[in-house]
């Protein structure tokens, strides 16, 4: 699995998921926030409106601060969930927005403001596959987002489109038009094994697509763990897996 080690000047800070800390150098300070300390968030209900919105996302009402209190560079370093790839973004060389799937964000300077991103098509909110909301990364600064297996950066041209299962999209440019599509004939919905929806992106922009969605492998792994029976080994094998994809295994 992946990690970034991100190099701090005096005084600079750099915000993450809480959970993703790997290590840090002696003299930086670790502080707990709530909502993501972007400027946007001086008062107390831009605060609260941040942090609300990070919890219709699924993710933490808090953020955690990597500041370096010390005199020279110092460094802090952010691991990923779960194997695949981390993605560094310069949000300025993208005008400023990143659109992502809600789990993919890792850790970024701070400043950087974290929100939402509402599709504006209802089909989009119902199909989606990954949800109606998808996380909204702005500012100038450097950003890093984690995606799994394989990462492929695709550009589009103006008019060009892409059909990509919905589970594979990682991340998108703000000007990348996106929408969620049927599969088309019935028997391809129910016996084709790829999903009954399929997002299609439009160009102009930049896309991200992943190889090994987390929700795929863990459903692979839990449809080949034994459910009854198995012998004793194969059991262990399969509780050991799932346990370490953090699930009750009853």
């Amino acid at each position: 699995m992946q990690f970034v080690e991100i190099e701090l000047d005096p005084q600079e800070t750099v915000i993450a998921e809480a959970g993703s800390l790997m290590m840090m150098d002696e003299e930086i300070r670790m502080e707990t926030i709530f909502g993501d300390g972007s400027s946007k968030q001086n008062g107390l209900m831009d605060k609260l409106l941040g942090a609300g919105k990070r919890v219709l996302t699924g993710e933490s009402l808090f953020m955690t601060t990597f500041t370096n209190e010390g005199i020279g560079k110092k460094h802090v370093s952010f691991a990923s969930p779960y194997p695949g790839k981390i993605i560094p973004v310069d949000l300025s060389k993208m005008d400023g927005k990143l659109i992502c799937q809600k789990d993919a964000f890792l850790a970024a300077a701070k400043g950087v403001s974290v929100g939402i991103e509402f599709q504006r098509k209802i089909g989009t909110g119902f199909f989606g596959g990954e949800g109606f909301i998808m996380q909204k990364l702005q500012g100038d600064g450097m950003t890093f987002i984690h995606a799994g297996g394989t990462i492929h950066k695709k550009e589009l041209a103006a008019g060009d489109a892409l059909r990509v299962d919905t589970g594979c999209l990682v991340a998108m440019t703000g000007s990348v038009d996106y929408d969620i599509q049927f599969v088309g004939g019935i028997k391809t919905a129910l016996f084709g094994g790829e999903g009954l929806f399929f997002a299609t992106l439009r160009g102009p922009g930049t896309v991200w697509i992943q190889s090994l969605p987390f929700s795929r492998l863990a459903s692979r792994v839990f449809a080949a763990a034994p459910q009854k029976g198995g012998s004793k080994d194969e059991g262990s094998i399969a509780k050991g897996l799932f346990d370490l994809l953090g699930g009750d295994r009853k």
